[in-house]
């Protein structure tokens, strides 16, 4: 069964203020895995995989973000990736 998989590019105040913590947190309460990193030009990319639902509900929380960052923008992406074993960051 291939899990579904999105990438998420997340745009505003979103290195420094615990955004990919925060964002790991969400993805282990909904049983998710994947990834959030920091990427050179201020954003930070996030790939979440598991059932859709749980996606869904984590990236509309990507909107919002932890309290100190301010969410300018979130893109988004479906992909087809072997998903990592945990959730991760980079």
């Amino acid at each position: 069964m291939h899990e579904y998989c999105l990438k998420a590019w997340v745009t505003g105040r979103v290195q420094g203020v615990g955004f990919r913590a925060a964002t790991r947190d969400q993805a282990l309460k909904e049983e998710l895995k994947g990834y959030a990193r920091n990427l050179g030009d201020g954003r930070v990319e996030v790939m979440l995989c598991g059932e859709q639902a749980a996606v869904d509900r984590v990236v509309r929380w990507l909107w919002q973000g932890p309290p100190a960052s301010r969410v300018t923008h979130v893109e988004c992406e479906k992909v087809e990736v072997t998903p990592p074993s945990t959730f991760e960051l980079g």
